[in-house]
Formats: C-alpha cells, structure tokens, sequence
C-alpha cells in the first residue's frame, strides 16, 4: 500500500464524554490487554456509578496507562452489546463517518503487534506512562476504500470462525484421546485379574531415557506391546486431525 494512502487517524474519529448520569446503564464492563471487553470485578460499593461513561455498540474504549500492561495497549471495540459503563478514568470513540472508516477495520489494525509496539514507544511520564488522546490521533494507517476494507473485513471473519472451529475440533480430538487412554489403561485394567500374558511393570523395564530422547533397546517382543498400543493411538488421531483440518479449509 502506497503511502498516499496513510492517513492520520485523529480525522477520522472523535472522543466521546457521555455520563451515566440517570444509572440506566448498568452492564460494568472492563478492558484486557487482549483487547477484549470483560466483566468488571471491580468493588463498586459505595460507588457514585453517575460518575461512569456510557459506551454504546460500534464505539471504542481505550486504557491511556500502558506502563503496566506487559507493553500491550487495551483498547476493545463494544459490539456484543447495545450498551455497558465502563471507568471515568477510560476513554471512549467512535468513527465519525463509517462510509470512510469501518469500526471492524479499524479495531483489526489495533489489534496488530506493530500498534502495541507504537503506542509504548509513544508513551510517557514518570510515574507511570501515557499513550494519550493527542498520540492516539496522530496515528498514521492506511484507510483503501471503504469497498476493499468491506472485503478485509470479511476475510478476517471467515479466517476467525475457521480457526473457532479447528480449536473447537482439536478439543473434542483431545477428549477423545483421553477417552481411549482411560478406556485402555485405566477403566478396564484390572490390576488383580489382568489378561493371559499381561502383567504391571514400569516404562524403565522396557525403554531406555537420555537428555529427553527415548530409546527403545530393550524392547521385549514377548512382553505386550503397550508403547506400540499407544503409538498407534496417536497415529490414528493426528489421520483424524488432518482429515478434519483438510476439510475445514472448504
């Protein structure tokens, strides 16, 4: 991308100070550094709650301190919700024209490495470090038309829903491995009644283990065969993993 095509972000979005000033709002959320919002366990009691800023869905929140956030900057995009109340001391946004700049594409470039790195090397203070309004809106990315961030912008959610499913298969593929593991050497191991030819011994008795490399030099072809049980269990989960994988991607 051509650098015609960075603009400062300070044009294209605006602060936004609404209070809760008749407590309609009471859905207190929070900011991680995984720029994500989350319940707030903060102790409110006692708490003069008019005092909390309203953010409303498509609106951004930002923590200004990144001093002691592991040199990772919060900042979150509000759209699980119509509406929450967040600290006085947070700030909150919103794009100005979402013909020219999408919310979804914008909060796709916070969430690069790169801005985390940007906004700690413009921090500053003594007592604690401030990525504040001003440096916010200095910020230089590129805006292509609001067409091509439409496309972006899709292309990250079919990426993002992908990857939910593989972590969502690799889970059940794990449950299962410790379903087959419990059902071979553990529920149906009967350590007083074992099978014809069977008996408890130790992986010493078999296999031999230096700096983290097992050797199987003592294998014993008369004994079971359990490393070779459990090997193929394995084999036949990473088939299961790769088949799955491979459909995943269609």
């Amino acid at each position: 991308m051509s650098k015609a095509e960075y603009k400062r972000l300070g044009n294209y979005i605006r602060e936004v100070n609404v209070r809760n000033r008749e407590l309609k709002v009471t859905n207190l959320l929070g900011v991680s550094i995984s720029k994500e919002f989350m319940p707030s366990i903060a102790n409110t009691i006692g708490t003069d709650m008019t005092t909390y800023k309203i953010v409303e869905r498509g609106q951004f929140v930002y923590i200004s301190d990144t001093s002691r956030r592991g040199d990772k900057i919060a900042i979150a995009l509000l759209d699980a919700y119509d509406n929450a109340i967040i600290s006085q001391a947070y700030t909150v946004f919103e794009v100005i024209d979402h013909e020219q700049l999408l919310p979804e594409y914008l909060m796709m470039w916070f969430r690069r490495p790169e801005f985390d790195r940007y906004a700690r090397f413009h921090s500053h203070g003594s007592a604690r470090e401030i990525f504040d309004w001003n440096e916010l809106c200095e910020v230089q990315l590129p805006i292509p038309t609001i067409e091509r961030q439409c496309e972006i912008v899709n292309e990250y959610k079919t990426l993002s829903h992908r990857i939910r499913l593989n972590e969502q298969m690799i889970k059940k593929l794990e449950e299962t491995a410790q379903a087959l593991y419990r059902k071979m050497f553990v529920d149906n191991i009967d350590k007083e009644n074992l099978p014809d030819g069977w008996r408890m011994g130790t992986l010493g008795e078999i296999a031999n283990v230096s700096s983290g490399n097992t050797c199987f030099n003592k294998m014993n072809k008369k004994e079971p065969p359990y490393i070779y049980i459990l090997l193929l269990v394995l084999r036949v989960l990473l088939v299961i993993l790769h088949h799955s994988t491979a459909k995943s991607k269609f």
